[in-house]
């Protein structure tokens, strides 16, 4: 029942707000044209950092940095019963989403869904964000020049996520 209903939320939606538009007599079409012009701006601002973010995970994920700090964090991750694979998503996400998704299919591949590390690498994707892509994204747009302590924000967050995700995964494996 549910899946039936929720085929018709979205079209009921875009409905009742050209409705309300009607009604307080917007142009909705002019609003939603200039709208578009103004988020294709934005695009276009923010189209290099994404571009340079995106080349700067590719290199580290080609030059094989992750394997090597996993290596060297690999008596720490052991005592947490980790594979590198989770440690290099849990890096990697912060960068990007789709590039963890794509580490987190591996993970499935490699040691199965319901394994310790199908469920950590499952909740340290779910739990945490990608700060980097965020932050410039969000900041460029909006102009922000004084971020002051959002990345530290973030990364704390992201460690309180990532340490969440981690004894959840302990007590459901």
């Amino acid at each position: 029942m549910l899946a039936e209903i929720s085929a018709y939320i979205l079209p009921a939606v875009v409905v009742l707000i050209v409705l309300y538009g009607f009604v307080k007599k917007v142009r909705v079409y002019d609003t939603f044209v200039e709208g578009a012009k103004e988020g294709l701006f934005i695009v276009a601002d923010i189209l290099p950092t994404l571009a340079g973010l995106m080349l700067a995970v590719g290199v580290l994920r080609a030059s094989s940095a992750f394997d090597l700090l996993g290596g060297a964090l690999s008596p720490v991750l052991e005592r947490l019963h980790m594979a590198v694979e989770v440690f290099t998503l849990m890096i990697i996400k912060m960068f990007s989403s789709s590039a963890s998704t794509g580490l987190l299919l591996d993970i499935y591949k490699n040691y199965g869904t319901d394994s310790y590390n199908g469920l950590a690498a499952s909740l340290i994707l779910s739990s945490t964000e990608t700060i980097f892509y965020t932050m410039s994204v969000y900041f460029m747009a909006a102009k922000v020049t004084k971020t002051r302590y959002t990345l530290s924000g973030a990364l704390l967050a992201t460690a309180a996520g990532t340490a969440a995700s981690l004894v959840l995964a302990a007590v459901m494996a």
